[in-house]
């Protein structure tokens, strides 16, 4: 991330163009509330109607720039501005949500109040409870906070009981990572072509990843945990790739390798949203407050090629994602035609 740290100083004048050519384009006059505000206003106003209750996702920071034609950097502020009136908060797997106490606050004010549902006595809850429980906690709040006693607390049992279903964290975890991928299995027969199968394969996991981010750090290359529903993932994308006259080592390492890329990519993706929530700073507000370092390295005109490239590129993960998982695939193409001509030869 460091090599592109020109990022600050070309966001900083496309925030001053952008902001005046909104400024002149919607006909907003000085005396009108600033743009960071309206978004503040109406976010605020949509929470307090009950529209957006607890838990709900806000747009990314570019798409709510794009939506109300304003610069990245206003629209950063109005997250910073939400977040310091604890009416979202960042989320590790969900990115910024409206934050409990706001959701509690508007459905008290919307809806009539009814008693809580009682929490399933200790005979209620089975392995199944126990794993979607977890995999709640790890999708809010990182595998870090998730613990047998941390489960037990969230499901209302003694610590004891959750051991009656798994033996220990580790197994769990196993468990939580099988379920997620029974929730995408992949089609019978598929897509036509070895292409377009791989190609989905991957965008298959790419949401596994994405939606789970503590998915990637459990999945292992040389030391898979042999999950049922993870390997019939791998077992459908070889069986994608048979007859082309490959041989079997070279199937298993391109499936190796288009997990590898799916799963390093998403690591990243998984980094930046963890340091969103524990800094409470977004990508781009943690770029600008860099923005004096940015000139000191680029004064000398010794890094002129990263000088010249948008720092856009360095915050979408998933457009790197998507140029990686196409050059995969184009290459791997090349060696398919080139065993189809050998093989034609002989």
């Amino acid at each position: 991330m460091l090599y592109f740290a020109h990022f600050p100083r070309l966001l900083l004048l496309n925030v001053l163009a952008r902001v005046g050519f909104g400024l002149v384009q919607s006909g907003v006059m000085a005396t009108s509330a600033p743009p960071y505000r309206r978004i503040v206003d109406d976010i605020q106003a949509r929470i307090e109607a009950g529209e957006l209750v607890a838990g709900d996702r806000l747009p990314p920071i570019r798409h709510t720039a794009r939506q109300w034609g304003v610069a990245v950097a206003t629209a950063t502020k109005a997250m910073a501005v939400l977040r310091d009136q604890g009416l979202v908060e960042a989320r590790v797997g969900s990115g910024t949500v409206v934050s409990p106490i706001a959701g509690a606050r508007s459905a008290a004010r919307v809806m009539p109040r009814r008693p809580p549902e009682p929490l399933p006595g200790r005979a209620g809850v089975g392995r199944a409870h126990i794993v979607h429980a977890a995999m709640r906690i790890a999708d809010s709040e990182g595998l870090e906070a998730l613990s047998m006693r941390r489960l037990a607390a969230e499901l209302g049992i003694g610590a004891m009981s959750v051991y009656r279903h798994v033996a220990g964290k580790d197994e769990l975890v196993e468990l939580m990572a099988d379920v997620t991928f029974a929730s995408r299995p992949m089609p019978e027969p598929g897509p036509e072509g070895w292409r377009a199968k791989l190609e989905l394969c991957a965008r298959e996991q790419w949401e596994l990843c994405t939606r789970h981010r503590w998915l990637p750090r459990v999945i292992s290359l040389t030391r898979p945990l042999l999950m049922p529903n993870a390997m019939a993932h791998t077992e459908w994308a070889l069986r994608a790739i048979e007859g082309l006259g490959l041989s079997d080592e070279t199937r298993l390492r391109e499936v190796l390798s288009l997990t590898a890329l799916v799963t390093s990519l998403a690591l990243v993706e998984s980094a930046e949203s963890e340091a969103h929530q524990e800094s409470g700073k977004s990508f781009d507000r943690w770029w600008l407050e860099r923005e004096s370092r940015t000139d000191v390295l680029f004064e000398g005109g010794r890094f002129p090629a990263l000088a010249a490239v948008s720092g856009e590129v360095v915050a979408d993960v998933a457009g790197v994602f998507e140029y990686a998982l196409a050059r995969h695939l184009d290459g791997f193409a090349l060696l398919v035609e080139r065993h189809a001509k050998q093989n034609f030869a002989r």
